[in-house]
Parts: C-alpha cells; structure tokens; sequence
C-alpha cells in the first residue's frame, strides 16, 4: 500500500511539473503611497500555486520590492494553457485593491479583473511587464485589445486562435487569442506608440493567416496606428467589418441609399422602409467603431463626418426586423 502511494505522489508530481510555468506578475507602484503592509496580488491562481488561504487570498501573496524601483513582482510556477484572473493590492486587505481600468478587465459578466492567458511551456517565465498600479499599461507603453470574430469560418484549428504582427516579429506561434465569449478571441498586448501592421491566424503557421480585403488592407495586412489605450472591435477573419451576427446572405435590408459619398461635411443614409428601427454603426478601416445613430420610424439619418479623418470607412446598419447593409464611406 505504501508502495502504491508513494507511486501516485510521484505521478502527481511529475504531472504538475510536466504543466507547470513561471509566470511572474509585476506592478509599477510609481506616484503611490506604499503601504506599509506591503503590496500584494490576489487572484484565481493562489491555490495550485501553493499560498495558503486559498483563491483570492488578499494577504498570502506578497509582492517583493525590485532593488530601489518602484516595481513590485513575484514569480509562481502555475499550471499552461489556461487563463488566470488576478488584481494588485496596495495592503493586505481585498477593500485596498486596486481599480482596474476598464480596457484590461475580463468584461464580461461585468467582471473587472485583469486577465491572462499562459499559453507556453518554454523554459522561460512568462512575464507581460510592470502594469501601473491601476492602470493598462506597463509605463511608456500602451494597452492594444485584438479581438476577432470568428463565426464565419467553416472549420476551427485545434491549434488556436493567433496574431502576428510587427509588434512581435511575425510569428505566428506565439500570441494565442483566448475565447470568453462564443466565436470572439482576443488578447491584450503592450505597445509603444506607433503603426502596427498584424493579421490573424486560425492556427499557428504562415499558411492559416487570413485574407484582408484590398479596401482595407496595408502591405496585404490590417493596420493600427497606436497613441493610447485601444480596444479593437472584434473583426470578422478576414473581413473588413465585424461580423453580421444572425444574419444570412439573403437577409441583405434592400433600398439602402448613402449619399453624398464621397463625403465631406456629412452624408445621409436613406432606407426605403420607415416603419422599422434602425441602428446604424461608422468603422474606420482598422474596424474601429467610431459613431453609432439610432432612429425609428424615419427613413433618413445625417451622419457627421467633419470630425473624422479622410480615407475609408464602412457603415453598418441592422433593421429591427434583422435584415442588415454594409457599404463603404469614402471620406475627402
């Protein structure tokens, strides 16, 4: 009996080491007042970590002062491939954490903590960067969400959901896009300002990239140009718009007019129907929502352009009577 105990510990064991990762979790604590109970993270992560007191302990898991800085961070072995929710606390009280933003919360389901995905079994540590202490990004860089659709594709690869871009040279194995919600994968990446070129990928390798469309793409890629915090709409793969959810091919609302176009000041948007109601959407061509109009029971909506940047756009609108039209804005 001994013998047969002794056995399963050590295939336990072996189990864990075999799934185990390092990940380290680190904060900026600059312009703060530290508390003198020391700064702490709270999370799904504290039990198979081994801290005592179990998930969401707010005084277990201590973060350690790095030299003189006013970085904060710890290191923990804790299972691959799965998400992990987590918060910073300035104290050893749950009252004492931190607000997160909320480009970096989990979001749904009205859940505001930060969130990752370990999606490696390297042997390296997975580490994001120092957030700022209530705050979306590491200092000098800024929080990007990618979001892609993906219920327009005929068959899933098993090895996942991917982004690749010049923001972390092109490989495809690396960035996995975790799914919260039906069809939607997304994950959060830090950037300094700049353009970013990137694609999507329904797998790991160059041959499962999408397509872009030529009236949206750059060098045949999507483009982003980052000055601040941004959340991606959630691109249909390889279209140019988000994805039309519910809506067949021949469910196309008829008698759509939108003019002038190109555009300068305005345009209008005319329907042929006024009994229905109508949500109108204005995408940039990084598929960015830009405005959004409601109107029921009229046929015509003026939509403002003056404030946007020239170039393209698409416009989007679905009829309470779920029919939907997509069309291209040209602004001059």
């Amino acid at each position: 009996m001994k013998k047969l105990i002794s056995t399963l510990l050590l295939l336990v064991i072996i189990t864990i080491s075999a799934t185990a990762k390092k990940v380290k979790f680190a904060v900026d604590m600059t312009g703060q007042l530290v508390n003198t109970t020391g700064i702490h993270c709270s999370g799904d992560f504290q039990t198979i970590a081994g801290f005592p007191g179990g998930d969401w302990a707010s005084n277990t898991t201590t973060l350690t002062q790095e030299g003189s800085t006013e970085i904060y961070s710890i290191v923990v072995d804790i299972p691959a491939f799965a998400k992990y929710e987590y918060k910073f606390l300035n104290g050893d009280q749950f009252y004492e954490a931190e607000f997160v933003p909320i480009e970096s919360r989990v979001g749904y389901n009205f859940n505001d903590n930060r969130w990752i995905y370990v999606d490696s079994l390297a042997n390296d540590t997975t580490f994001v960067g120092a957030i700022l202490f209530a705050g979306n990004a590491p200092a000098g860089n800024f929080l990007v969400r990618f979001l892609v659709d993906t219920q327009t594709l005929p068959s899933f690869d098993p090895a996942g959901m991917h982004v690749a871009g010049n923001f972390q040279n092109w490989d495809p194995t690396t960035t996995y896009l975790y799914s919260f919600a039906t069809n939607v994968h997304e994950i959060i990446s830090y950037v300094p300002t700049g353009t970013y070129e990137f694609k999507f990928y329904n797998g790991n390798t160059i041959g499962t990239a999408e397509s872009v469309p030529a009236i949206c793409a750059v060098n045949t890629n999507r483009e982003l140009t980052v000055d601040k915090d941004t959340v991606l709409t959630a691109f249909c793969f390889a279209s140019c718009t988000a994805c039309l959810v519910g809506i067949e091919e021949n469910e196309i609302l008829a008698g759509v007019e939108l003019f002038p176009n190109p555009a300068e000041d305005f345009t209008m948007i005319t329907f042929s129907d006024n009994n229905l109601s109508y949500t109108i959407s204005v995408f940039d061509i990084t598929c960015r929502k830009v405005s959004t109009y409601f109107t029921e029971n009229k046929n015509s909506v003026r939509i403002e352009t003056e404030n946007l940047n020239k170039g393209i756009y698409f416009v989007n609108a679905v009829a309470s009577n779920n029919k939907s039209y997509s069309g291209k804005l040209i602004i001059n």
